[in-house]
Formats: structure tokens, C-alpha cells, sequence
């Protein structure tokens, strides 16, 4: 399996879980050539803008040891730019969600980072 498959099954089990609780989503894999954003879902009015990490194993860490200062301000940025070209003015949070192991499972989920 490569990369970007890998990537598309942890993104899948991650909107999966967040409409099992109650979000909608509005779109996956948010592309532009600054920057990305994994998922955007929305509940109750407000935006998520998801981070998604996959670890197979936790060898080398939990998929949300990478949600480091850096990427935080990746996701701020990203946050930014889709709130301006959506004309977005409503409440926005960022979020971050783990999926481990060889069955995509989520683990943990961070609704406001």
C-alpha cells in the first residue's frame, strides 16, 4: 500500500468517526499550492478544520506527537486562507484526529487544538 492510499484509508476512517459524532462533511482534502487542510467538517454551526495523522505502530510516537508548534501554525495559516476564499466569518476551530494501526482505527481526537 503507498502513501497516499495509506493516507486516503486514515482520512476516510476519520470522517467516519466524526459523522458518527454528529459532524458533517463539507470537504476532504483541501488542496491549494500554500497549503492543506485534511477535512473540513461542520457541527452545530461551527467549522473543524482536521488535521489527520496515521501511525501503523507506535514505535516511533502517537500520530498527534507530530501536531507540533510548527504544524499548528501550518493549520492556522491553512485555517486562515479557507475561512477568506469561503467567506467564512462564523466560528472556526482546528482539530486533530489519530488513527493507528493496520485496521485504521481512530484512537484519539482533539476537537479544538
Amino acid at each position: 500500500m503507498n502513501t497516499t492510499s495509506t493516507g486516503r484509508r486514515a482520512e476516510d476512517a476519520a470522517a467516519r468517526y466524526l459523522i458518527r459524532q454528529g459532524y458533517s462533511i463539507v470537504q476532504q482534502n483541501w488542496r491549494t499550492r500554500w497549503c492543506e487542510i485534511d477535512l473540513v467538517a461542520v457541527k452545530g454551526g461551527a467549522v473543524s478544520l482536521v488535521e489527520v495523522k496515521y501511525r501503523r505502530s507506535n514505535s516511533w510516537g502517537v500520530g498527534l506527537d507530530y501536531v507540533t508548534p510548527l504544524k499548528q501554525k501550518q493549520m492556522a495559516f491553512a485555517a486562515e486562507f479557507w475561512m477568506t476564499v469561503h467567506d467564512w466569518s462564523g466560528p472556526c476551530y482546528l482539530a486533530a484526529i489519530e488513527v493507528s494501526g493496520p485496521k485504521f482505527e481512530v484512537t484519539e481526537f482533539i476537537p479544538e487544538i
